[in-house]
C-alpha cells in the first residue's frame, strides 16, 4: 500500500506515481475528506512523520517565502524542505515541478517570492553538500534527477538518513 501527499493540490490531489492512497495540502480549504488545509509558508505538513512514499509539489514551492518575520526570523523554504523530510519514509521520492530562473515565468508573477535555480536542490538539499544545513537544514535527499520542461525545473530527490 503506497501513499503519496500533493502539495498545494487545490479540489484533486495529482497522483503521477500512482500511489494507492492519495492525500493533499492546500492553503484553500476543500470539502474532501483526503486534502488537509495548512499555510505551508508558516505551518507544518499536517501529517504524521514517515507516513508517505511520494511527496509531490506542482508549481508550489516558488510561493513560500524564504524569509518570514512573524515576528522572529524563519527560515520559510528550509523549514518546508524539512518537513518534506520528515513527512516522507526512507527512501521516500519528492517531486517538484516549478518555473526556475532564467526563465521570466520564475519571476513574472508577482506571489512568486521564491525562485529556484539548478543549484538549489543539489547544492542545498543534497546529501553530499547540504548548504542549507547552515541554516537549520535537518535532512538530506539523493538528487535522483532534474531535468528542464520548457520554464519549468522537474526534480526528484530521494530521502535518505540525516548525517549524524
Amino acid at each position: 500500500m503506497t501513499r503519496s501527499l500533493d502539495l498545494g493540490c487545490g479540489p484533486h490531489p495529482k497522483n503521477p506515481f500512482s500511489a494507492n492512497e492519495v492525500f493533499g495540502i492546500d492553503v484553500m480549504p476543500h470539502a474532501t475528506p483526503n486534502i488537509r488545509t495548512a499555510d505551508l509558508a508558516v505551518e507544518p505538513i499536517p501529517f504524521d512523520s514517515d507516513s508517505f512514499d511520494y511527496v509531490t509539489a506542482f508549481d508550489v514551492i516558488e510561493h513560500i517565502p524564504r524569509v518570514v518575520y512573524l515576528p522572529a526570523r524563519r527560515n520559510s523554504f528550509i523549514e518546508l524542505m524539512d518537513e518534506i523530510h520528515r513527512v516522507l519514509k526512507v527512501g521516500g521520492l519528492f517531486f517538484a515541478q516549478t518555473p526556475a530562473y532564467p526563465h521570466a515565468e520564475a519571476f513574472q508573477d508577482p506571489t512568486h517570492v521564491n525562485i529556484i535555480t539548478e543549484n538549489t536542490f543539489p547544492l542545498y538539499f543534497d546529501d553530499r553538500h547540504r548548504w542549507a544545513s547552515s541554516y537549520g537544514f535537518k535532512g538530506a535527499f539523493k538528487v535522483l534527477s532534474q531535468e528542464w520542461r520548457e520554464f519549468h525545473l522537474l526534480t526528484t530527490l530521494q530521502k535518505v538518513p540525516a548525517p549524524a
